[in-house]
C-alpha cells in the first residue's frame, strides 16, 4: 500500500508535490518535532562558532529543505530524463569523461549533500560509461526494492556495499564510474578510522581509499550546490588523480575536510538528521596500523 501511494504522489507535477512539502515541513518542524532535537544538537556540536540564533536558522532552513528533498525523492520514480537534465547540471564534466574516453575507469566521492538521489539519476544520464552506485541496503525489503527501482533508471547498477570488491573485478576490461558517499559512518565494529570532522572526532569509511590506491582510479569530488528550489549544480572537481602516489589515510583525510568546507559553506543542505557520531573511538585505537589496513585491503 505504502509503495501504491508513493507511486500515486508521483504522478503529480513538482509544483504540487512542493506544496505538500511545505505542508510537511509545518507537521514535521513545528507540530510533531521530527528528530528536532537531534539536529539541534548536531548543529550546536558541529558549529561551535555559530550563535544560537543562527543555530536555529540553520535548523528551520534545513526542515524547510529536508521537507521538499522527501517529496523530490518521491519524484524519482516518474521523473523524465528531460527534467533531471534540466534541474541537475553538471560542470566540468568534460574533466570526467576525458578518462572514461581513454578506457580509463573513475571514482566518484559525494556525500548526502543536497539532493544525492537525483544526482544518482543525474550521473546515469551524463557520462558515457557504466555507473555503479555503492549503497548500503534498507532493513525494510519492500522499500529497499522500491528504492533500487528507482535508483537504477537511466542505466545505474546498483552495488551493496559488501559485494563493491565483486562489482570492481566484474567491470574490469571496460571503463566505469563507481560512486561513494563519504560521510556515511562506519559500524561500531567497523569503526578503525578516527579523525576530527566538525570539531568532533568520527569515524570514517576507508573504503574509496582502499580502492583508489589499490586501482590508482582518479577521484572526482562531485560537489552539489543547490541554487534554487529544485534546481541543482554540480561541480565535478578533480580531488585525487594519482592515488598510488599517497600516504595511509591521505585520501580520506583530502574528501573530509573537502566536506567540512561545503557544510560550512552553507550547512543547511547537509543531513543533519541522522546521528553521525553517535560512537566514540576506543581508547588507544584511533587509527588504523598499517599491517591492518593492508590486511582489509
Amino acid at each position: 500500500m505504502g509503495i501504491f501511494f508513493l507511486g500515486v504522489l508521483s504522478l503529480l507535477p513538482l509544483p504540487i508535490l512542493y506544496i505538500l512539502a511545505d505542508i510537511s515541513y509545518v507537521l514535521i518542524y513545528r507540530i510533531f518535532g521530527y528528530r528536532k532535537k537531534v539536529v539541534s544538537e548536531n548543529l550546536s556540536r558541529a558549529l561551535p562558532e555559530k550563535k544560537l540564533a543562527e543555530i536555529k536558522a540553520i535548523e528551520k532552513k534545513f526542515f524547510k529543505y529536508l521537507a521538499s528533498l522527501i517529496f523530490e525523492i518521491i519524484k524519482m520514480s516518474n521523473i523524465s530524463r528531460k527534467e533531471i537534465r534540466k534541474r541537475f547540471v553538471f560542470k566540468n564534466k568534460e574533466l570526467v569523461q576525458a578518462y572514461l574516453d581513454r578506457g580509463q575507469s573513475i571514482l566518484i566521492c559525494s556525500a548526502h549533500y543536497g539532493n544525492w538521489e537525483w544526482g544518482t539519476l543525474g550521473i546515469g544520464l551524463n557520462f558515457r560509461a557504466d555507473h555503479y552506485p555503492i549503497y548500503k541496503p534498507l532493513s525494510n525489503n519492500t522499500f529497499d526494492n522500491w528504492f533500487k527501482a528507482v535508483r537504477s533508471r537511466y542505466g545505474n547498477k546498483l552495488v551493496p556495499m559488501r559485494q563493491t570488491m565483486r562489482a570492481l573485478a566484474a567491470s574490469k576490461g571496460k571503463p566505469s564510474i563507481f560512486s561513494f558517499g563519504n560521510d556515511q559512518a562506519p559500524s561500531k565494529d567497523e569503526s578503525h578510522y578516527w579523525t576530527s570532522f566538525l570539531h568532533q572526532q568520527a569515524s570514517i569509511q576507508l573504503g574509496i581509499e582502499k580502492i583508489a590506491r589499490k586501482t590508482n582510479r582518479p577521484i572526482f569530488y562531485f560537489k552539489v550546490k543547490v541554487l534554487k528550489r529544485g534546481y541543482y549544480e554540480v561541480d565535478c572537481v578533480p580531488l585525487c588523480l594519482n592515488p598510488r602516489t599517497t600516504k595511509e589515510f591521505e585520501i580520506t583525510e583530502l574528501h573530509t575536510r573537502f566536506l567540512e568546507e561545503i557544510i560550512r559553506e552553507e550547512p543547511a543542505y547537509w543531513l543533519w538528521s541522522h546521528r553521525r557520531w553517535k560512537y566514540t573511538p576506543k581508547e588507544k585505537a584511533t587509527s588504523f596500523s598499517h599491517k591492518e589496513y593492508q590486511q582489509q585491503a
